[in-house]
């Protein structure tokens, strides 16, 4: 039977700037028993911090390994990488003109919280986010149909 590993945030809720965004999600695997006795054992001999750091030095090695991978792939599907904040003013502009938008965004993409669900509709065309959405639960619900 495997055992769930969560990962968390390194700092606790309280210890984070109030507004900032988190710069990191929380995540749950699971692994095998003895996968988990050998990360525990690394930890135990000082070669990483936590399972959390081991997990995240896997997890960026495998990153590195197929970095060619990814940025073909970038490339071909025009993703914007990193953070992309969409506010109401582009929105607003982008209504204005009469243009639906189609993003795409590998890492974190925020809604700003003063866009409404309506303003949202008339003017995001399609959404993709590799990653992290960060949005109103009303401006979610409102782009689910234009979500993958």
């Amino acid at each position: 039977m495997d055992r769930m590993l969560d990962i968390a945030p390194e700092l606790p809720a309280l210890a984070r700037p109030a507004g900032r965004a988190l710069d990191s999600e929380k995540i749950t695997i699971n692994l095998g028993h003895v996968d988990l006795g050998h990360v525990d054992l690394l930890v135990a001999e000082g070669v990483y911090a936590n399972r959390s750091d081991f997990i995240r030095t896997a997890i960026r090695n495998q990153i590195e390994r197929h970095a060619e991978v990814t940025r073909q792939s970038v490339a071909r599907r025009s993703v914007e990488l990193g953070l992309r904040r969409i506010d109401r003013h582009t929105l607003e502009a982008a209504r204005a003109e009469g243009r639906m938008l189609d993003i795409r965004v590998l890492g974190l993409a925020t809604i700003a919280p003063d866009v409404t669900p309506e303003l949202a509709r008339a003017t995001i065309a399609s959404l993709e986010v590799l990653g992290s959405l960060q949005a109103s639960p009303a401006v979610k619900a409102a782009l689910a149909d234009r979500l993958p």
